[in-house]
């Protein structure tokens, strides 16, 4: 029996205003705990919050950027439960006049095209965090009152790999818009998930169940497929799937059930009273779209027609505003687009990858790439010595200039000092000259192996290869 998987995902992104929602209090990560809070963000009786407007313009930004309607008046709402990080026992969010409607991503997943509905995007604030111990569990609410916005989409998606398209999607949106930093490891971007599967060919969806704040590209897509899996196993079996929330646990990568559709909340919606509506005119509308950038979509077309850049090469670069920024400063310092994409695709991304870093994490600029490529193609040091060089920028800095002269990596390019090193060679290796005469190409390899390692690999290749046909063609 075929199944269809059926995905809605609920994105949460914390906004990268500089105080929180309803306070003048920091909004950045860290800190010791319970030093970043204030008697609005911890709840305490009598205080009253002041909206943010940032948050609001924020919200507009990234509703016009999906392709959003925006509201011409907003409230917000108190959704209310208890729980040991929600000091207020309600959470100041929206409800039934969100900030942004009936938006849509275009994704592109398995080689093809979609258009994935975004139902809303409002506006919220997060709660404390709980820092589970042996001896008990205690609560730190530096995060209490911080900014988010909760985008929700459709129905829409049909496989892990379309969700993790849409993921990426989303997230270099929201960071080319300046909306959130999007630091998955910091909480900045997380999700649930709601998966149901079907028969092929059915109209009416499953039941679904929920999973809980995946924090993870990866973790998304392993807690789909595994869910999926589960709901198709208890069908087969003549099991009725459960409406349910789950928990997502990475580590085992397997889920378990937090609490039934009977157990589930009833938060008892009603208008927050101590904060007046959001009214949202053209104007304001107006500047916020006037203030958008370049987005990667834009960004990618024109790399494929003003750098020739393949489409694997533009879309991987556009995807992050930090890997789109550094390209186009090394090509506007004088690197070759194709050169300057092939080492941010290559040694840099795997650099990143070995460490652990993301791109904005990246400790040098595009005059520095520039700079390595121009030492390059003047045949100044090779490509083994510009991985070197690389290397050596993410851990100590400094110029390429100065690191090839202080590693001693200028590459030797005079063929009077070269002749003599691969005259020696040939000298020492007549079966090797046997077999280059007799159509073994490998010996040629042989030859410019040897050579490279005499010289500790600072030979010129080109200039060795001149040699070495040379030599062999006068034995």
């Amino acid at each position: 029996m075929q199944y269809e998987t059926v995905i809605g995902l609920e994105v949460h992104a914390e906004l990268a205003t500089k105080s929180k929602i309803y306070c003048t209090c920091k909004n950045e990560f860290g800190g010791a705990p319970n030093t970043h809070c204030c008697p609005i963000c911890v709840g305490m009786p009598g205080v009253l919050p002041v909206l943010n407007k940032t948050v609001v313009d924020y919200a507009i930004k990234a509703g016009l950027a999906t392709n959003c309607s925006i509201t011409k008046v907003g409230k917000q709402d108190r959704k209310n439960y208890f729980y040991p990080d929600l000091p207020k026992a309600y959470q100041t969010s929206q409800y039934d006049l969100p900030i942004c409607t009936g938006g849509y991503l275009d994704i592109e997943a398995n080689g093809e095209k979609k258009r994935i509905g975004i139902t809303r995007i409002h506006i919220e604030e997060d709660a404390g965090k709980l820092i589970h111990q042996e001896q008990g569990t205690l609560v730190d609410y530096n995060r209490c009152g911080v900014p988010l916005i909760e985008i929700v989409t459709e129905p829409d998606l049909r496989g892990a790999e379309e969700a993790q398209a849409f993921l990426e999607t989303l997230k270099s949106i929201l960071e080319y818009t300046g909306v959130s930093d999007c630091k998955m490891q910091e909480g900045s971007l997380r999700c649930d998930v709601n998966v149901s599967v079907r028969k092929v060919g059915q109209d009416a969806f499953g039941t679904r169940t929920e999973m809980k704040n995946i924090n993870s590209f990866k973790a998304a897509v392993r807690a789909i497929e595994y869910e999926s899996a589960r709901q198709i196993f208890e069908l087969e079996n003549n099991r009725a799937v459960v409406q349910e929330t789950r928990g997502w646990d990475d580590v085992k990568g397997e889920s378990s059930s937090l609490r039934s559709k009977e157990e589930a909340h009833d938060y008892r919606y009603f208008p927050e009273p101590d904060l007046v509506p959001i009214i949202i005119d053209a104007r304001w509308v107006q500047a916020a779209k006037d203030s958008l950038p370049e987005l990667a979509a834009a960004r990618k077309a024109r790399y494929l027609s003003a750098y020739d850049l393949s489409e694997y090469d533009a879309g991987h670069i556009t995807a992050s505003i930090a890997l789109a920024d550094l390209f186009e400063a090394a090509v506007k310092e004088g690197g070759t687009p194709k050169a300057v994409s092939n080492w941010i695709l290559g040694d840099i991304a795997r650099i990143l990858n070995d460490k652990g870093l993301t791109p904005a994490d990246i400790p040098f600029n595009g005059a520095d790439i520039a700079q390595l490529i121009t030492l390059i193609e003047t045949g100044k040091i090779n490509n083994t010595a510009g991985k070197t060089v690389i290397e050596a920028l993410f851990e100590n800095g400094g110029t390429p200039e100065d690191i090839v002269a202080k590693k001693g990596l200028l590459q030797i390019s005079d063929e009077s000092a070269l002749l003599s090193i691969v005259t020696e060679i040939i000298e020492q290796n007549p079966q090797s000259v046997a077999d280059y005469k007799s159509g073994k190409e490998k010996a040629k390899a042989f030859f410019m192996g040897q050579s490279m390692r005499a010289t500790k690999g600072k030979a010129n290749p080109q200039v060795i290869e001149k040699l070495i046909l040379e030599a062999l063609a006068k034995k």
